[in-house]
């Protein structure tokens, strides 16, 4: 494996500790990345339909394991 697709692994590997309902909710809203993730608000990500609470503490850690965070509310997404 090279180190592209050790990054790509990397990126995605928060997906793996979701309920499936929720993992396949964040695929079909095309947040296959952390990096993707991080530029949704909390509010926004609960919105989406098969997404609970119980996955935001899951969330928050990954994106804190990334050195990254939910946008904050009122930051346009395209200006991040």
């Amino acid at each position: 494996m090279n180190t592209r697709d050790q990054l790509d692994r990397q990126d995605s590997d928060f997906l793996a500790l979701l309920s499936n309902p929720a993992r396949n909710t964040l695929l079909n809203e095309g947040i296959d990345s952390i990096q993707k993730l991080a530029t949704y608000t909390e509010k926004e990500i609960l919105a989406l339909h098969g997404m609970g609470k119980a996955s935001l503490p899951v969330l928050r850690q990954a994106l804190e394991s990334a050195g990254l965070a939910f946008k904050k509310a009122g930051i346009a997404r395209d200006k991040l």
